[in-house]
């Protein structure tokens, strides 16, 4: 169980705001945070690693992160953390990048069998694709097996047939090193294919905390021609136009 009852000053985009969150997260638990930019959601990761400091508490199960008599640096959390930027040591290969955090062979072989990277794990940073090299800082994240995984919009900058590759590994990984993972995130589809709870955050505070919905599909507009019904849906955060030509409405 993490608890979390934090609060700050923070300069957003509509000026001084009071970051005040209040919340409980089950272990194993999948949380994705959304928001507009600036609300907050960044700060909230941040805070939890050790990364900044805030007034309140903070705690993993009896392990206290931070109150008014204590602050745990965050090399003695056991987080990993995972930002849109790589941080890879270039100079570095793949498989000493994952040493590096932890000298276990064996733990750093069998992840890299999982993020299909055994192939690439004498090659260096600069010669791995994008993809590839958000591979490797995943990989990195969990050489700890850490309790909690922090995702900042990790994934954003890829193209989408990567992006869901990798959400299936991520996916794979939460479950198999049955980490809590926490996750900031604007893609409905990660959203809905990976956490089992979304909070919303707003100038700081939590607007909503629920349950995705999962594969919603809806009817944005509906026009129609002499020919056909012309229909702009929306699913899984794609925007589709589908046209049914009307002497097969006949036929339903």
């Amino acid at each position: 169980m993490i608890y979390i009852d934090i609060n700050k000053k923070l300069h957003g985009s509509s000026g001084e705001m009071n970051f005040k969150i209040s919340l409980e997260i089950e272990k194993g638990d999948f949380v994705a945070i959304t928001g507009k930019s600036g609300s907050g959601k960044t700060t909230l990761l941040r805070s939890i690693a050790g990364l900044e400091k805030s007034f309140g508490e903070i705690r993993i199960d009896d392990t206290i992160f931070q109150n008014e008599k204590r602050f745990l640096p965050p090399q003695k959390r056991n987080i990993g953390f995972l930002f849109q930027s790589y941080a890879l040591f270039p100079n570095m290969t793949v498989l000493e990048n994952l040493l590096y955090v932890k000298k276990d062979k064996q733990l750093a072989q069998h992840l890299l069998k999982i993020t299909e990277l055994e192939n690439l794990k004498n090659r260096y940073p600069n010669s791995l694709s994008g993809g590839q090299k958000q591979r490797v800082s995943l990989s990195r994240a969990l050489m700890n097996r850490p309790k909690i995984l922090l995702l900042d919009e990790p994934f954003s900058a890829l193209d989408e047939d990567i992006q869901v590759k990798l959400q299936d590994e991520l996916k794979l990984l939460h479950h198999e090193f049955e980490t809590t993972t926490i996750m900031v995130t604007h893609s409905r589809r990660e959203v809905e294919r990976l956490s089992n709870r979304v909070i919303s955050i707003e100038n700081g505070k939590i607007i909503s905390d629920k349950t995705p919905e999962k594969n919603r599909t809806k009817i944005i507009s509906k026009t129609e021609n002499h020919e056909n019904l012309i229909l702009e849906i929306e699913t899984e955060g794609k925007i589709l136009n589908l046209e049914i030509p009307k002497k097969d409405l006949n036929k339903l």
